[in-house]
């Protein structure tokens, strides 16, 4: 088999996703070719797919040294910096890419979904109509800028429109399994809608299909599973659920045990961190964060403060997180010193890098919420570094909250712990300790959010949110379901802009049969 076949196999290998293999058959060429530009971005595509974006970016840099006019690598090398959250260097090389050629749809498509984390939809929608109009003249497969463009419409609220082109994707290749899966989450699925139960019969004549890669089967099992939940057909939607969760439990690497030592190992460094020595240099902006489990209600919450007209809805930011790992983390163990002595100096690194990576957003107002659910576990860095800011904490009856994790996919690598029912009950009973202990660190300072009784008292439960806020009364908090002034880009997209329903309260109820493996545990 002569070079250009081998690396033929390899980018098969790429595009259904066998990534190990990938790697492996280029550590083979490199070892004959070390100086190949082609070789060494291929690698460090196989490890962007494996969500290892550090060793990424380390090829696509190989990659434009041997050959600095690789844009595909450059390209490449901004996607993973902007994964990595280094969101001002991406943007300066996507915009480098487009200086060089205005024309290359990659760089306007990535350069888009950048501009989205920034909330810019009306610049980014701009972006992706203009690739697709090159794309038609060209004749080149658009299907996936099509689809980017159609997640953005959804995430503004424009769900019509969002719709068509999800249909239209379909006609061009009923096979596109990520445009099924979002119209699943769409759509509320009735016997009496016929047009609901014949997109179910699509997607069961599609997961048929026999070459399905991995990753579109995973996109299946989800969404043909959210139909016949929606359906109360709970023996398939579990086989469904279980055959989505199995598979990518399979083909990921679970990040369990990290996030575990990092939950213990903050209790630990905290126990004896002087928490009421807050830095007093920070801005005079207020950070409201919206916290606690996936699916828990952060959503929910954001949309009902982000209503008001005094707040700025971020979403779900991955700046604290960043700047966390970045200052106060050495080989990913969380260093006690670097704590104290960031507490001492005249500048608040933490709270100046934050609002550094806020300026990219466009927003006028002082108030901004940031409902990124995992900072619960930032708690004691919040109350030192942003002390002028508001903590929310959601939570909700384990088992309900356990299974709707289990019911939805993450892309995310940060959430592969969450496709196995041990995995998702070991992580909650970390995730309860440490609330556990920063409750009693910080019993004035966190106010706890009820679910269920936020769906069942939700006027009350409002005004008890906007006091906590120290927001004056506004009645666009109490009908947050008309609220598109802020984007939402999760899992939760369909549900926050409806009307608050009490139809998921007692659902692990339905399910207690199958999920013994996870009610036992959380027990």
């Amino acid at each position: 088999m002569d070079l250009v076949e081998k690396i033929k196999v390899l980018q098969n290998y790429l595009y259904i996703g066998k990534f190990k293999k990938v790697i492996e058959g280029c550590k083979v060429l490199q070892k004959k070719i070390p100086e190949n530009s082609f070789i060494l971005n291929l690698t460090g595509m196989a490890y962007q797919g494996l969500g290892q974006h550090i060793n990424a970016i380390t090829f696509f840099r190989e990659s434009l040294r041997v050959d600095i006019n690789n844009i595909a690598a450059m390209n490449n090398l901004a996607n993973s910096l902007k994964a990595s959250g280094k969101l001002d260097e991406a943007k300066e090389i996507y915009e480098k890419i487009l200086q060089i050629n205005p024309s290359y749809i990659n760089g306007l498509n990535n350069f888009a979904n950048l501009k989205i984390l920034w909330n810019d939809y009306d610049g980014a929608i701009k972006l992706f109509s203009k690739a697709i109009i090159i794309a038609q003249q060209k004749k080149i497969n658009h299907i996936n800028i099509l689809f980017s463009l159609a997640g953005a419409l959804h995430s503004i609220n424009k769900i019509d429109d969002s719709i068509k082109i999800l249909n239209d994707i379909l006609k061009i290749n009923n096979n596109h399994t990520q445009s099924h899966k979002t119209l699943s989450s769409i759509y509320k699925y009735s016997q009496n809608n016929i047009k609901t139960i014949k997109h179910l019969e699509a997607m069961r004549n599609v997961n048929t299909n026999h070459n399905l890669s991995d990753a579109q089967k995973i996109d299946m099992f989800f969404a043909i599973g959210k139909a016949y939940d929606d359906l109360k057909d709970t023996d398939n939607a579990f086989n469904y659920f279980e055959k989505g969760n199995n598979l990518k439990h399979k083909i990921s690497i679970s990040n369990l045990s990290e996030e575990t030592n990092t939950m213990k190992n903050i209790k630990k460094i905290f126990q004896d961190i002087n928490i009421s020595v807050s830095h007093n240099n920070f801005s005079k902006k207020k950070i409201i964060f919206i916290c606690g489990m996936p699916r828990s209600g952060t959503t929910l919450v954001e949309q009902i403060i982000s209503s008001h007209k005094k707040v700025y809805g971020a979403g779900e930011l991955i700046y604290l997180n960043n700047v966390i790992k970045e200052e106060f983390f050495e080989n990913g163990i969380l260093k006690n010193d670097k704590i104290i002595d960031c507490q001492s100096k005249p500048t608040n690194i933490p709270n100046r890098k934050y609002f550094n990576n806020l300026e990219s957003h466009k927003f006028s107002e002082s108030i901004i919420t940031d409902k990124a659910p995992q900072n619960f576990k930032w708690l004691g860095f919040i109350k030192i570094f942003f002390p002028n800011s508001k903590i929310i904490h959601c939570n909700r009856e384990p088992e309900d909250n356990c299974l709707s994790i289990y019911k939805n996919f993450f892309p995310a690598s940060a959430m592969n712990w969450c496709y196995s029912q041990t995995d998702i009950a070991t992580y909650y009973k970390n995730y309860k300790k440490l609330m556990d202990f920063w409750q009693i660190k910080l019993p004035e300072s966190i106010y706890n959010v009820s679910y269920e009784k936020l769906v069942f008292d939700k006027n009350n439960e409002i005004n008890k949110i906007l006091n906590f806020c120290e927001l004056e009364h506004d009645e666009n908090c109490f009908n947050h379901n008309k609220n598109s002034k802020t984007p939402i880009k999760t899992v939760s997209i369909t549900q926050a802009r409806e009307e608050i329903y009490s139809s998921s309260i007692g659902s692990g109820k339905r399910y207690k049969k199958f999920l013994s493996d996870m009610f036992d545990n959380l027990a």
